[in-house]
């Protein structure tokens, strides 16, 4: 299967063109048998420690290499009437070697890749005291590495105050700069940037298929960053609201764990891309866990909202 298309903005070279100024809509609550997601208040994450995604399968190459380059220095110093080393002998002896050093998954390597990219999204208000306090939790994905910022409507509708918490650990307060209603989806931008921050790789979603593996990443119940893996349901799905006040189409439907909280967060390939931003999740009962079904708004729809070109 060819591989589609993917675009990747370059590193600080222009701003992505923001969408014109959208004022926050009045704060919705959903109802419980299906709803998306921001949520309750819960302790500030513990930032994540940057890791390399090559290192490990990097090392054990390199072992199973020093490994056979040594067998084979041995076999050749050693004297004519003593037992010689085969090339089977060899093989073996690699093999070993990499099994014992099994590498990460598929999963694991999407993840670590995008992680330094996503972002814990915190909405804020104040109570009949005047004193603010913390409304909803949600997640978003660095798109441009000068602090553009894609999350879902909902986490932020409504909120006095927004507040973006990088990989790093670093806070900075965000601003709404473009909505797309009709996708629930926001485009916050960060007053102040880490130095390395990295924009998360996009994808076409173009040539995906139902049973494609996926990565979910955000912060469920406020908890992460947490990571869930599935595989693609279906293509083209709609979802509507409680009460029908919001209809959707053309969504991904996934089977990766989701809950709330991981509203605005990115719904990865296994090769570490983005195609999607989670948005809802489907529960025909009262209670708010997810249980099988979740919908994600493809990043073409997700990138138009940013003001960033098709792919």
């Amino acid at each position: 299967m060819p591989r589609p298309a993917r675009y990747s903005p370059s590193r600080r070279t222009a701003a992505a063109a923001p969408a014109p100024l959208v004022a926050p809509l009045p704060a919705g609550a959903p109802a419980p048998s299906a709803h998306p997601s921001g949520d309750p208040e819960t302790p500030a994450p513990v930032a994540p420690a940057r890791r390399r995604p090559w290192l490990w399968p990097g090392c054990a190459v390199l072992t199973a290499a020093l490994l056979a380059a040594g067998l084979g220095w041995v076999a050749w110093r050693l004297p004519p009437d003593a037992p010689r080393i085969t090339q089977k002998d060899i093989d073996a002896a690699v093999l070993r070697t990499l099994e014992t050093q099994p590498l990460p998954s598929a999963a694991a390597r999407a993840a670590e890749a995008v992680a330094p990219s996503v972002v814990r999204v915190t909405g804020f208000g104040r109570n009949k005291k005047g004193k603010e306090e913390e409304r909803g939790i949600g997640t978003g994905v660095v798109i441009v590495d000068k602090g553009v910022i894609l999350t879902n409507l909902h986490v932020v509708r409504g909120a006095a105050r927004v507040q973006v918490t990088f990989a790093d650990g670093s806070d900075s307060d965000a601003t709404l700069t473009g909505a797309q209603p009709e996708n629930d989806l926001a485009v916050l931008q960060a007053r102040k940037v880490p130095d390395d921050l990295v924009a998360a790789p996009l994808r076409s979603t173009q040539g995906l298929k139902p049973g494609d593996g996926v990565v979910a990443i955000g912060f469920p119940f406020g908890i992460g960053p947490s990571v869930s893996s599935g595989v693609i349901s279906g293509l083209q799905r709609e979802f509507e609201s409680p009460q029908g006040k919001q209809e959707m189409r053309n969504l991904i439907q996934f089977d990766a764990a989701a809950n709330p909280g991981n509203s605005g967060g990115p719904l990865l390939t296994l090769d570490g891309e983005v195609i999607g931003i989670v948005t809802a999740i489907l529960n025909p009962t009262p209670a708010r866990t997810f249980i099988g079904i979740g919908f994600a708004v493809p990043i073409e729809n997700a990138a138009q909202a940013a003001g960033m070109p098709p792919f």
